[in-house]
């Protein structure tokens, strides 16, 4: 949108390429690739957290190429302990319910 009013005009490829991005903010802010957790808030962290990331990654040099590399590897941290945090909650509440 922000785009669309600075340009006039709206281009239908202008969020090409913004799916990884948009993903790694919702996991980075504490969605589940399963479903059913997170919130606005969160997210709006996540999308911080990306935007920090991508700018740092932009002043130090860094290629493109190694930036993709580095949002998904952010992105496999973020859902590995979404994975562990759960699995540990399962464990404290099945001995909770016994």
């Amino acid at each position: 949108m922000i785009e669309a009013s600075r340009l006039m005009t709206g281009q239908p490829t202008a969020g090409q390429g913004y799916e990884l991005q948009a993903i790694a903010a919702v996991v980075i802010g504490g969605g589940s690739l399963r479903g059913g957790a997170g919130s606005v808030v969160g997210t709006l962290i996540g999308a911080f957290i990306m935007g920090l990331l991508s700018n740092g990654s932009d002043l130090l040099g860094i290629s493109p190429y190694v930036q993709q590399a580095l949002i998904g590897a952010v992105i496999i941290l973020a859902v590995l302990l979404d994975e562990l945090r759960k699995r540990n909650a399962g464990i404290r509440g099945g001995l909770l319910n016994r």
